[in-house]
């Protein structure tokens, strides 16, 4: 079943950045509520594969789950009205609206906070799967916001290689790379540049 534009049982690319190129997180705790609406708004409906978010943007790598996976009693709407049917594509608006009103709030500011809807790419296969998580990770030393990815403190990179608990599916992204050494060595050669973005 199509969900606008987004097909359950896929993996997307999920990313945006702010109005006119302008900044989305101002604050730390900015980053910490982005993440807690991540939780509340998208795992109900997708897995977590991997995020970084930036001053500026935010990349997040998804699976959208199949309609049987889903639990409909865990989503969270914008409005006291439950919707007739499960939509990812609704789930992921809900979310970032509710992000940019807590925002324009917070800082007294008014606007669109987001440049557009947000944009998605659906993963075709295992290598851009594994290239998709390489290209999120590099982004903080691509864009001069880290030297490099394990000192940068937004983004899945340090979690997937943690054993604390988290809501990301470290297992997977593991077994993508064979091992958490493969893990490290293909971030550690990456080419950021060269890659097929």
């Amino acid at each position: 079943m199509l969900i606008d534009n987004i097909e359950e049982g896929y993996f997307y690319h999920i990313y945006n950045r702010g109005n006119n190129g302008g900044d989305i997180f101002f604050d730390e705790e900015n980053y910490e509520y982005f993440l807690k609406l991540l939780a509340k708004y998208i795992i109900p409906v997708a897995d977590i594969y991997c995020y970084c978010l930036l001053k500026n943007h935010f990349h997040l790598l998804v699976r959208i789950k199949e309609i049987a996976d889903v639990r409909s009693d865990e989503l969270s709407y914008r409005t006291t009205k439950k919707p007739l049917s499960v939509n990812a594509s609704k789930q992921f608006a809900h979310m970032f609206n509710a992000y940019a009103q807590a925002i324009n709030k917070r800082y007294s500011r008014t606007g669109s906070l987001f440049e557009k809807p947000f944009e998605r790419k659906r993963i075709t296969n295992e290598d851009y799967l594994r290239q998709v998580i390489l290209y999120i990770h590099h982004n903080p030393i691509h864009h001069s916001f880290s030297i490099s990815i394990e000192n940068y403190k937004w983004s899945s990179y340090k979690s997937i290689l943690s054993t604390s608990a988290s809501k990301i599916k470290r297992e997977e992204i593991i077994q993508l790379f064979d091992s958490p050494e493969n893990f490290i060595y293909c971030h550690e050669n990456y080419d950021f540049i060269n890659s097929e973005f």
